[in-house]
């Protein structure tokens, strides 16, 4: 298995790249999204619903929807993660259940459990405290280049590929 990682510097362009990506035959299963959840914090509405976030909102992960797009309909697993040094966070996919099982790792200590260095981790950690929207692909390594491509295609930045966890 391989794990496929790159930034993206907003939701919409990564929701394209979710769906390019199902598009192109990758599972719900294969796909995670995290994001800073700064509304949470600064308040502001959800799209969907137009009501105001919150912090029983953001508990329930409800705010899903208006922080990060469409992705909700996209993927399952979503999650509202508060994590030491970075705040209030929201994923979406397999890595939502890894990373709150490491909410003392951070992110980066998440990442490590998908075969990423921690040095990279921390690198990866730090854009998401910036602002930027974490796509991770965990997939096959013949499949491992085409995610490469549709993330490089939809606007990410410093997309690696990692062996992945050994099975």
């Amino acid at each position: 298995m391989s794990t496929v990682i790159g930034v993206f510097s907003d939701i919409s362009t990564a929701e394209k790249a979710v769906k390019a990506l199902r598009n192109k035959g990758f599972k719900d299963n294969e796909i995670s999204i995290v994001a800073k959840d700064d509304k949470a914090r600064k308040g502001g509405t959800d799209m969907e619903t137009g009501g105001e976030f919150g912090t029983d909102s953001i508990a329930e992960g409800t705010t899903w929807g208006g922080a990060l797009g469409g992705v909700a309909g996209l993927l399952a697993g979503v999650g509202a993660l508060a994590i030491p040094g970075i705040g209030p966070i929201v994923a979406a996919g397999p890595l939502a259940g890894a990373l709150s099982g490491a909410v003392t790792g951070g992110v980066a200590g998440g990442l490590i459990d998908l075969g990423i260095p921690e040095d990279r981790g921390r690198q990866y950690e730090e854009n998401l405290k910036q602002g930027g929207v974490l796509a991770v692909i965990e997939t096959s390594d013949d499949k491992a280049n085409d995610a490469s491509s549709i993330l490089r295609q939809h606007g990410a930045k410093d997309v690696e590929t990692h062996g992945g966890k050994k099975s």
